[in-house]
């Protein structure tokens, strides 16, 4: 419980330095994100260094979509994502009906605009632990109503 609590004030207070940072003329918006989704990168990398030292070889993208559903997921924001869907052309969506990172904010659509600064680590995160895992992707987000985000994964072939 408590590691919860610590790990969203640090998610909030690093989105603030860096929005902070900017409002003193070193950046503008869309840098913000990109900077708050490459440390996100950065962070997935390590993250999934860690979870797979035990694990056996995945077979296929499928194998690793399913890791990063379950595992990973479940180990980073403590539950698994409540739907996995794909096209079996290399683009997959995740949905969280109540992603952890925006279930403090309010549910109605009056804080919608502000969702992207706090969706781009967690882009960062999972694009890092692919990119670590092989998989080079893609990663947005969406939301459509407060709580619920829809994550969407798009492989790109090598």
């Amino acid at each position: 419980m408590a590691d919860e609590a610590l790990f969203q004030f640090l998610h909030n207070e690093l989105i603030q330095y860096v929005y902070k940072s900017a409002e003193q003329g070193e950046m503008e918006n869309g840098r913000c994100i990109t900077r708050l989704e490459n440390m996100g990168f950065r962070v997935g990398q390590g993250l999934i260094e860690r979870f797979t030292k035990d694990t056996a070889r995945f077979k296929d993208e499928l194998d690793v979509m399913k890791f990063i559903c379950k595992d990973f997921w479940t180990s980073v924001f403590k539950k698994q994502i409540d739907n996995l869907r794909t096209n079996h052309q290399g683009i997959y969506v995740l949905q969280d009906n109540k992603f952890r990172l925006l279930a403090q904010m309010s549910g109605g659509k009056q804080y919608l605009e502000h969702a992207p600064k706090y969706l781009a680590f967690s882009c960062g995160l999972v694009r890092g632990g692919l990119s670590n895992l092989g998989v080079k992707s893609i990663v947005t987000a969406e939301v459509s109503a407060m709580p619920a985000c829809k994550f969407q994964i798009m492989i790109q072939k090598m």
